[in-house]
């Protein structure tokens, strides 16, 4: 695994997790040899054996260079070999399907790095929830992440809908359905709807993780698994923790 912008002085934590073969691949990444010497097989740990305080502080620094302009260096080829038959990814996010959110260039991370499920708005299915329980449970990721962001398109169709009595066309109307009780919550608190209404849709996915059995819910009730939520901005490319 090539993470050579997080991992630097990374030191083996609890949740040890065996890998296979005497040796790891020695890569080159950024323009600087990477070798993993052989290690006793109990004391072998897998690169996102780390906490979820950890990942997310190491998504949030990510997410600081990306809006200073100063990224990391770049792994390519290198890492896709090292992730060509494993992945190790320190989170498993739930994200909007718009263009102009891209988990991987928002948080800076090389590609292995973020689990990512993806539909408009942000919300969760019984779908997104299998995947997040695969994330869990086979690739053991530390960090479960939810992210809204402004000016969304499909919360917008929401509030147009509540707001205005539009109609939307199509299968649409099933995505705003499920949009529409963080809009009908926003509705009283007076201020920006719509800011409102995507940071409440945020934190609506977020519960439904929390909530749900067997396999989300006893992971983070029990500390094993951080849940978080936030709200990317498109203009700053700043990421917020709501």
């Amino acid at each position: 695994m090539c993470d050579c912008r997080q991992n630097r002085g990374h030191v083996l934590s609890r949740r040890s997790l065996v890998l296979g073969g005497a040796t790891l691949l020695t890569l080159t990444c950024g323009g600087r040899p990477l070798r993993a010497l052989p290690l006793p097989a109990e004391a072998r740990s897998a690169p996102n054996d780390i906490g979820g305080d950890e990942a997310l502080a190491r998504l949030m620094a990510g997410n600081a260079r990306y809006q200073a302009d100063l990224p990391g260096p770049t792994c390519l080829s290198a890492c896709r070999a090292a992730i060509a038959t494993r992945q190790y990814p320190i989170a498993a996010m739930v994200c909007c399907s718009d263009s102009r959110v891209a988990p991987e260039l928002v948080f800076d991370q090389d590609g292995g790095q973020i689990f990512v499920v993806r539909v408009a708005g942000n919300i969760v299915d019984t779908d997104g929830i299998a995947s997040l329980e695969y994330a869990v449970r086979e690739l053991n990721v530390p960090l479960l992440l939810v992210v809204g962001h402004a000016r969304c398109g499909a919360v917008t169709a929401a509030v147009n809908v509540v707001r205005d009595k539009i109609e939307v066309p199509g299968h649409l109307t099933s995505l705003v359905n499920q949009i529409r009780p963080a809009v009908d919550a926003a509705a009283p608190l007076g201020g920006d709807l719509l800011a409102n209404a995507i940071i409440l849709n945020a934190r609506t996915s977020a519960r439904k993780i929390a909530d749900s059995a067997p396999i989300l819910a006893p992971a983070i009730a029990g500390g094993r698994v951080k849940l978080a939520t936030a709200i990317y901005d498109l203009a700053s490319g700043a990421v917020t923790l709501v």
